[in-house]
């Protein structure tokens, strides 16, 4: 992909709801005891994740993702969409996939038509960064350590250009976060974690025009 990337503004994009996708685990431990089982089954989990671009008065915006409770308690901090693939299923395939489960109006919808961006299919682009996770912890590093000879999950970023104008149907349990890059650039660390704080490091190679 070129070094040049064109953004367009955040008011482009039409925004709907749909069912709600509930978290697969009640917690983290149960998290890992998923991925443990997982593991045995199949060996190392493999994840894509979209770093979606848009920006809103001349600054680049990140779209995340954030799992809400009822009166929109945050349980989860932000994420990009995206997650695991299936055991032997193609990364760019894999994560357009994940990317229409979490974002892509339902198949039925009748409110919106392909002037607005439905049928819009996922540009995907470079991939940005690699995380590995060396055992079944929480912690994930961008390098595999010298001691590990099996890491238990592999994630990769990659970007996704967005287009000029998309609809995007963001589940009833979660809301849709527009994140400046100066916002995880500059907020103590553990605000979001090193995974989202590097990105905008890693989107520093990419000259933007804003549309």
């Amino acid at each position: 992909m070129s070094n040049t990337i064109a953004l367009y503004p955040l008011s482009n994009f039409t925004f709907s709801t749909k069912e709600a996708q509930p978290e697969e685990d009640p917690s983290v431990s149960a998290r890992l005891q998923r991925l443990q089982n997982n593991y045995e089954d199949f060996g190392m989990r493999r994840t894509v994740e979209g770093i979606l671009v848009v920006h809103d008065h001349g600054h680049p915006h990140i779209l995340m993702l954030q799992i809400c409770k009822c009166f929109l308690q945050v349980v989860r901090a932000g994420f990009t969409p995206g997650d695991y693939l299936k055991p032997g299923e193609d990364e760019i395939e894999g994560l357009k996939r994940r990317l229409d489960e979490r974002l892509a109006p339902p198949t039925d919808s009748r409110q919106f038509n392909s002037s607005h961006g439905v049928d819009n299919e996922w540009e995907i682009g470079d991939c940005l960064a690699q995380w590995w996770r060396p055992n079944f912890e929480t912690f994930m590093y961008p390098f595999i350590p010298a001691h590990i000879t099996k890491p238990k999950e592999c994630k990769k970023l990659f970007l996704v250009q967005m287009p000029e104008r998309k609809v995007l149907a963001v589940p009833k349990n979660m809301k849709l976060l527009a994140i400046p890059l100066f916002e995880l650039s500059t907020m103590p660390h553990g605000s979001y974690g090193p995974q989202l704080s590097a990105i905008p490091h890693l989107l520093s190679r990419y000259n933007f025009i804003y549309q």
